[in-house]
C-alpha cells in the first residue's frame, strides 16, 4: 500500500498529501520544548533514559524553525553502489530537524527479477545491464578498470543519498530517528499484494568451509513478505543452487563474486519444496546505514565502521534512534542493505535482502554542546531503542585508519570475534563510566552481570559484535 511514499502509485499525490497532514501533529510535537526536553519519542517511550539529556535536547532544539519532509526515491540517479565518499554530490539537503522518506533497493533483486524488478520504475533503471548500457555502471570503490566490471564488486550495497545536514561538521554528532519502515510492494501484476526477498547462502558466508561432504555450494533462497504488513513473518517460496551467470558483458561468473547480476532462471533448478511449515518472524531494518568517513575517498560498503555503514545489526528498525560522529562536512548519510529479517550473526552470508522505504528524522548535536554529556565521547555508531542501548564493536573501530594504506584488502584478512568483544567491551565501558558516572570496578561488574555481549556479524569483513544494556537497570539513578 502507497503511504506517500511510492511515485509510481496512480494516486500517489493523493497519498503523500495524506502522509503529510499525518505527521504535522508530531512536527509540531518536536518543536515544543516539552518534547524537546525529553531527547525526543524515544526517551518518551523508556520513561526519560535518553542518550540526549534534557539540556542538549535544548540547546539541539533551539536552532530548529519550521521542519520540511522531504521524499528521496531509489532510482538509477539517486543511488551510489557499493561505496561510501566524501566526494558524493548530496541529493538532498536539509536542516536539523527535517524529515526525510528515503527508498531503498536491495542489491539481490536480481535473484528473482520477475518478483523484485519486473514493473518498477525505479529497480528497473537501477538494474538496467544491457549490451548497450548499464543503468549504474560502477558498483563498489574498486578501480573502473576491473575484469568484473567498474567497482570490482568491492562492495555491494544498494545506498540511497546522500543527504547533507546543514551545518554538520566534523566533531559533531548527528540523531537519526527511524519512524517508519515499510515493505517495497511487488510491482508485478502477477504478485500483487506481496513482497520478495533472496536469502545467499554464498561463499563468503561463515559455514562455506565447513560444509557436510565437504561440498562447497552457494543457494539462494527466494521468501515472500506480506506487503501490507499486517503479517509479521516471512515464508520460504522456493530455492536454488546458484547456476552460474554470465552477464550481458559476457563475462562468466561461476559464484556470486559481482553485485546486481542477472539471475537466468532458464537455468536454475528451483526446489519449491523448501522451509515447508516454518514462519520467520519479520524483523524490519536497515543493515546499512551511515554518514561518510574521512579517511579515504571511497569506501567500500561492505565493513562497517566508526561512522556506521554495514553494521547489520536488525535492531536498527522502526523505533530505534541511531547516533554517529560526523566526520565530514554535511555528514553525508546514506542507507541501503534493507533487510526483511536477520538473526544476530548473519552467518550464511545475508540475510533476507528485501527492498524498504524508511521514514527518518534528523537532529544535529552541536560539538560545543556535548561536553558532559553522555553523547561527549561517542566516536563509534551507537544504537538507542525504548528498552536499550546498544553499543557496536568491531574487530577494528576505525579500520581505515588502524591497518594503513591498504586497509579496504587488509581488513577481510584481520578480523576475529576475539577483537570485535574486546572492542564492545571497551566501548561499554567508557560508556558506563563516562555517561553512567560508574567506576570501572563498577562497570566492569555490571558488564559481567547485566550486560549481554552477541555475535552481530561475521560476514563483513570487519566482524561485529554487540553489547546491549537495559535502561532500566539505571531507573533509580540520578540523571
Amino acid at each position: 500500500m502507497c503511504l506517500g511514499d511510492d511515485p509510481t502509485c496512480a494516486a500517489f499525490a493523493e497519498h503523500r498529501l495524506r502522509y503529510r497532514r499525518d505527521m504535522e501533529p508530531e512536527r509540531r510535537a518536536f518543536l515544543k520544548s516539552g518534547f524537546v526536553a525529553t531527547g525526543g519519542a524515544a526517551a518518551l517511550a523508556a520513561g526519560g533514559l535518553s542518550l540526549v539529556s534534557p539540556a542538549l535536547a535544548q540547546s539541539s532544539g533551539s536552532r530548529l524553525t519550521q521542519t520540511a519532509h522531504y521524499h528521496l526515491p531509489a532510482n538509477a540517479e539517486t543511488v551510489h553502489w557499493g561505496y561510501f565518499s566524501k566526494s558524493l554530490k548530496p541529493q538532498v539537503e536539509i536542516a536539523s530537524g527535517d524529515f526525510v522518506t528515503i527508498e531503498t533497493l536491495t542489491h539481490h533483486a536480481n535473484d528473482d527479477a520477475e518478483r523484485m524488478v519486473t514493473g518498477d520504475p525505479g529497480a528497473e533503471s537501477v538494474f538496467l545491464w544491457t549490451k548497450e548500457k548499464k543503468g549504474v555502471a560502477r558498483r563498489g570503490a574498486g578501480p573502473e578498470d576491473s575484469k568484473l566490471g567498474p567497482g570490482g564488486g568491492l562492495g555491494v550495497h544498494i545506498c540511497t543519498g546522500p543527504v547533507a545536514i546543514r551545518g554538520a561538521e566534523p566533531g559533531d554528532v548527528l540523531e537519526v530517528r527511524i519512524l517508519d519502515v515499510a515493505p517495497r510492494a511487488c510491482a508485478n501484476p502477477k504478485f500483487k499484494g506481496r513482497t520478495f526477498g533472496s536469502n545467499a547462502a554464498a561463499w563468503w558466508g561463515y559455514h562455506y568451509n565447513d560444509m557436510l561432504g565437504g561440498k562447497k555450494r552457494e543457494v539462494v533462497t527466494i521468501y515472500e513478505v506480506d506487503s501490507s504488513g499486517e503479517r509479521d513473518w516471512a515464508k520460504a517460496v522456493y530455492s536454488f543452487p546458484w547456476p552460474g551467470v554470465t552477464d550481458p558483458d559476457g563475462r562468466d561468473h561461476p559464484t556470486i563474486d559481482y553485485p546486481g547480476l542477472p539471475v537466468d532462471h532458464t537455468r536454475t533448478k528451483r526446489s519449491f519444496d523448501v522451509l515447508k511449515g516454518i514462519r520467520v518472524p519479520i524483523r524490519p531494518h536497515f543493515g546499512t546505514m551511515g554518514v561518510a568517513p574521512a579517511e579515504a575517498e571511497m569506501v567500500n560498503s561492505i565493513p562497517p565502521s566508526y561512522t556506521g555503514g554495514n553494521i547489520d545489526n536488525w535492531r536498527i528498525g522502526k523505533g530505534a534512534t541511531m547516533y554517529y560522529p560526523v566526520a565530514v562536512p554535511g555528514a553525508l548519510f546514506s542507507v541501503g542493505d534493507p533487510h526483511a529479517s536477520q538473526g544476530d550473526s548473519e552467518l550464511c552470508g545475508t540475510a533476507i535482502e528485501c527492498s524498504l522505504t524508511g521514514t527518518f528524522q534528523f537532529i544535529l548535536h552541536k560539538k560545543a554542546d556535548l561536553a558532559g554529556t553522555s553523547l561527549e565521547a561517542l566516536d563509534f555508531p551507537m544504537i538507542e531503542t525504548s528498552e536499550d542501548w546498544v553499543l557496536s564493536g568491531f574487530s577494528y573501530p576505525n579500520y581505515l585508519k588502524d591497518l594503513g594504506a591498504d586497509a579496504q584488502n587488509a581488513i577481510f584478512q584481520k578480523s576475529s570475534i576475539d577483537l570485535a568483544m574486546r572492542d564492545a567491551f571497551r566501548k561499554m565501558r567508557q560508556f558506563l563510566m563516562q555517561a553512567k558516572g560508574l567506576t570501572e570496578d563498577e562497570a566492569i561488574s555490571l558488564m559481567s552481570v547485566a550486560v549481554d555481549f552477541g555475535i552481530t556479524q561475521v560476514v563483513d569483513g570487519n566482524w561485529g559484535v554487540h553489547a546491549i544494556v537495559k535502561k532500566a537497570i539505571f531507573s533509580e539513578r540520578p540523571a
